[in-house]
C-alpha cells in the first residue's frame, strides 16, 4: 500500500472533520472523498467565520454559523484538517457506497415517454423497415435491404 496523503486520508472517509481554511474560516463537515489534488468532498457541512466590530473603542468578536449541506472544497485553500468525530456507529451502513475501482450506474430521472407510432423501446426494427430515427427510406446494407454499391465488393477477394 502506497504511504502517500492519500492513503492517510481514506482512514478518516466518514470522519467528522473540522477544516481551516486560509481566509481563517473553519468547515466542519463529514468527508467523503478526495481527489490527488485534495479537493475534498464533505457532507453535512457548515461554516464558522468570526466576525470583529468596534463598538466605542470595545474590539467584539462574534462567531456567524452557515449551513452549506454537501460542497466541494479546493485543496488549495486548505490549511489544516483535525478530526472531530468517529464515523457513525452503523459501519454496515456507509455513506457512500463502494470504494477505489467501484463504479455504478446514476438514475438519471424519469423514463423517456414513447413517441407516437413508434414500436415499444427495446424492440428492434422487423426486417425491413428502417431502424427508429433514420426516418421511412430503406437505407442499403443496414439490415439486409439491398446490395451494396457497384464497385463496393464485400470484403477480401469477393
Amino acid at each position: 500500500m502506497p504511504s502517500g496523503k492519500g492513503s492517510k486520508l481514506l482512514r478518516y472517509v466518514e470522519h467528522r472533520l473540522r477544516i481551516t481554511l486560509t481566509d481563517s474560516r473553519t468547515i466542519t463537515g463529514t468527508f467523503l472523498a478526495f481527489d490527488k489534488h485534495l479537493n475534498l468532498v464533505l457532507a453535512d457541512t457548515e461554516e464558522f467565520r468570526t466576525l470583529k466590530g468596534t463598538k466605542q473603542n470595545i474590539v467584539e468578536e462574534r462567531q456567524e454559523k452557515r449551513n452549506l449541506g454537501l460542497i466541494i472544497l479546493r485543496g488549495e485553500n486548505v490549511v489544516s484538517i483535525a478530526v472531530e468525530g468517529p464515523p457513525p456507529p452503523s459501519s454496515d451502513k456507509r455513506l457512500v457506497s463502494g470504494g477505489p475501482g467501484v463504479a455504478r450506474g446514476a438514475g438519471r430521472g424519469s423514463m423517456p415517454v414513447p413517441m407516437m407510432n413508434a414500436p415499444p423501446l427495446g424492440h428492434l426494427p422487423m426486417h425491413g423497415q428502417a431502424p427508429l430515427g433514420l426516418g421511412g427510406a430503406p437505407i442499403a446494407g443496414v439490415g439486409n435491404l439491398g446490395a451494396p454499391p457497384m464497385g463496393m465488393g464485400r470484403g477480401r477477394g469477393f
